[in-house]
C-alpha cells in the first residue's frame, strides 16, 4: 500500500469519527434551567428584595420530610394571616422530577406530596405574599 492510500484511510477515519460525534451530540438531551431565562433575569432585583424581606423575619422557614410528604412551616409572623403564593421543588438534573404547588392557606403549615421518584438533590423555592407584601425563600435540600 502506497502513501496515497494511507492518507485516504486516515481521512476516512477522521470523517467517520466526526460524523459519529455529530450524531451523538444531536441525540444528546439538553434540559434548560428555564425556558424563559431572559424574562426571569429582568425580574431578579425583585427576587433579591423579596429574599431580604424573608431574611428579616423573626425566624426562617422550616421544612421536614415525613412519609412521602414535605412539611413546610412558615414563621410565626404569619399566624392568622392569609398566605398565597407558589412552592416549587426544582430538580436541576431532570425537569420531570419538578413539583409545583399553589399556596393558599390561613395556617402556617404547608404539605407537599413527594414520591420515591423525587429522590436526589432539589431546590426548594417558595414565593408567597401576606398582607400585600411579597417574600421569597430558597434552599437546597436532598430527598
Amino acid at each position: 500500500m502506497n502513501w496515497g492510500y494511507k492518507i485516504l484511510v486516515v481521512y476516512l477515519i477522521f470523517v467517520t469519527g466526526m460524523l459519529f460525534l455529530v450524531y451523538k451530540s444531536s441525540i444528546q438531551k439538553m434540559d434548560l434551567v428555564t425556558t424563559d431565562y431572559y424574562g426571569k433575569e429582568l425580574k431578579f432585583q425583585e427576587q433579591i428584595d423579596e429574599t431580604k424581606r424573608a431574611d428579616a423575619l423573626s425566624e426562617s422557614i422550616q421544612y421536614e420530610i415525613k412519609s412521602n410528604q414535605l412539611l413546610i412551616k412558615f414563621p410565626k409572623d404569619f399566624s392568622g394571616k392569609k398566605i398565597t403564593g407558589t412552592a416549587e421543588l426544582y430538580c436541576p438534573s431532570d425537569e420531570n422530577k419538578d413539583v409545583k404547588q399553589s399556596i393558599s392557606l390561613q395556617d402556617t403549615l404547608l404539605t407537599m406530596k413527594i414520591t420515591s421518584a423525587n429522590k436526589g438533590l432539589h431546590e426548594l423555592h417558595i414565593w408567597w405574599s401576606a398582607d400585600s407584601v411579597k417574600y421569597y425563600f430558597e434552599k437546597k435540600i436532598i430527598i
